[in-house]
This record gives C-alpha cells, sequence and structure tokens, in this order.
C-alpha cells in the first residue's frame, strides 16, 4: 500500500516520505480499515508513541495520523460491534502505524459509525478536536450551562470546537488568537475576542473556566483569571501556574465511541461545523503538511476520492 512514513523526529514534518509499505494485519479485537481520509496533527512528531511501540521499543519509519475515515474491510479475531463494508470514523492508537496511509488497523472501540450523509473528509476532521473539546469541557471540566469561558486558540482545530460546544450550553465566550483570527472566531461563536498580539489579556477579568491548548507564559496569565471555584483545562501539559481558589486540569484525549457519535450528531443537525482548510490527496500531502505559510483551517487528506 501507498503510505506516508517519518523516520526522524528531528526532520518533523520536512522527514515525511511517500512510499511503499505492507499492508497492515488486524490483530485480535481489531478492524482493518480501508482509509478514504486521514487527518494529522503537527504536534504528534514530538510524541513519544509516533517513534516507540508501548514497550518502549523503537519502530521507525512510522506511519502518522491518528484521525481516519473509511470502510471496514477486515475483522480480527473476536472483534464485534462493527461489520465488514460499514462506513466509520475515530482514533488510531498513539503507539501504533497511522492512517496516512491506505489502509490502517485499529481497535474496534476507537472506531464510531459514520453517517452515510457525512462525508469522509468530515469524518476524519472531529476525532481528536471533536474528542478534546468534548472531554475538556464535559468529562474533565465539567462545564456547567450559562458559565463565562476563555478559549485560547478560538479559531483553531479543538478551539473553534470548543467555542461552538460551550455556544449551544449558552456560555459567554471570550476566545483569543491573532488579529486575522477574529472573524473565524466570533463567525464559531465567541462574544469577545482578544488579540494575544496587542491587547492585555488580564482586560479580560475573572471568567469561571479556561480552556488553554497554547500553556506556557499565556496558560500561566489564565490561571490568575479563573474566578474562585472556577476551572482551568490544558492541553498543553501540565500547567506551571495553577488558580488559588480552583481546579486545574491537564489530558490526554482518549478514543471513545459515544462521545464520538454526539460530536458527529452534532455536525448533522447543524449545531456543529467542522474546521477545514485544504484537503488533498495522499501524493500531495507530504507538500501539504509542510505550508510554506500560516495556514487556516485542517488539512485533510483523502486518500480515496
Amino acid at each position: 500500500m501507498k503510505a506516508i512514513v517519518v523516520t526522524e523526529e528531528a526532520a518533523g514534518a520536512a522527514g515525511m516520505t511517500l512510499t511503499e509499505r505492507p499492508d497492515p494485519v488486524a490483530a485480535g479485537n481489531d478492524v482493518l480499515v480501508e482509509v478514504h481520509a486521514s487527518g494529522f496533527t503537527p504536534g504528534e512528531l514530538t510524541w513519544s508513541g509516533t517513534w516507540t511501540d508501548r514497550l518502549g521499543r523503537d519502530r521507525t519509519p512510522s506511519i502518522p495520523g491518528h484521525e481516519v475515515a473509511g470502510v471496514v474491510s477486515g475483522l480480527g479475531y473476536g472483534t464485534r460491534g462493527l461489520t465488514v463494508g460499514q462506513r466509520v470514523f475515530g482514533l488510531a492508537d498513539w503507539t501504533r502505524d497511522g492512517t496516512l496511509a491506505e489502509y490502517v488497523a485499529v481497535e474496534a472501540r476507537n472506531l464510531a459509525p459514520l453517517p452515510g450523509d457525512v462525508d469522509f473528509t468530515v469524518g476524519a476532521s472531529l476525532p481528536i478536536s471533536g474528542l478534546t473539546a468534548w472531554q475538556g469541557l464535559f468529562v474533565h471540566g465539567r462545564f456547567q450551562a450559562g458559565q463565562s469561558i476563555l478559549v485560547h486558540g478560538a479559531a483553531g482545530g479543538v478551539g473553534s470546537m470548543v467555542v461552538q460546544l460551550a455556544r449551544e450550553a449558552g456560555a459567554y465566550i471570550i476566545g483569543t488568537g491573532r488579529a486575522d483570527d477574529r472573524g473565524a472566531a466570533q463567525g464559531f461563536g465567541a462574544q469577545e475576542f482578544v488579540d494575544l498580539d496587542r491587547d492585555r489579556l488580564e482586560d479580560v477579568g475573572e471568567v469561571d473556566f479556561v480552556f488553554d491548548v497554547i500553556g506556557g507564559d499565556i496558560g500561566g496569565r489564565s490561571a490568575g483569571l479563573v474566578r474562585a471555584g472556577g476551572t482551568l483545562v490544558t492541553i498543553a501539559g501540565p500547567p506551571d501556574k495553577k488558580p488559588v481558589d480552583g481546579l486545574a486540569v491537564d489530558f490526554v484525549v482518549e478514543a471513545d465511541r459515544a462521545q464520538l457519535s454526539e460530536v458527529v450528531k452534532r455536525v448533522r443537525d447543524g449545531r456543529l461545523r467542522t474546521n477545514i482548510g485544504s484537503v488533498v490527496s495522499l501524493d500531495e500531502a507530504v507538500a501539504a503538511l509542510n505550508p510554506s505559510e500560516r495556514s487556516k483551517g485542517k488539512t485533510i487528506i483523502r486518500v480515496r476520492s
């Protein structure tokens, strides 16, 4: 099969190459997915699971990509809950070869049915962003209807999902980003916008909830904005500073079939919009994942037309 591989962490996305790889084999409780579309997160090239297996052994050359939408083409021993020919979407395992390929083997529990009226490119854009937003808000953060929330990166893949889900819950939303993100962030539902290059973050005042995707200095300063009893949720690693009288949570997204179904249901009925910037073929993927300038929205690789 055709696949994109990486062999050296230091090279980053520039070290990707398109090559031929053996077809994967579905182990017990796996499904073999014929990939139609795949998502890629540049940060995964810094994750240990991209370079080693669960026992810490080198597994390069590795196939990156963890978001997938496609069709089940085979079942491993004992696999239940999905059938051959079924449309699915979800997350590939962190420590196994990924989805920038024509086929991928995935644990069945990591996948959910993809409705026939949802395009594969849309399905591939949802798993990491949608699940991260859902879990950060409702599982780890226990977000309550009507709270005020500061969402960093409000025009990005995760941030735009957070904004939309919080808007559905009746939140007052303050989004952040660069100046040219203002229109997109407000289009997704932010009532206010903070330009992190020009505006003073502390002028936001106190909020009930902060959803941080940046970390560092911005994350630390944001902790001081959380009012008593509020919550800071971050995906940027353990925060250096925590709210004085509040909860701080950092987490890594996990696959969840029920939550994937909740996310795609909202896409179908118009409550949730994806944030796709461009769709390219597998042959074009290496160049597209090494953009010469800042890209808007998520790049999706359409593996099959």
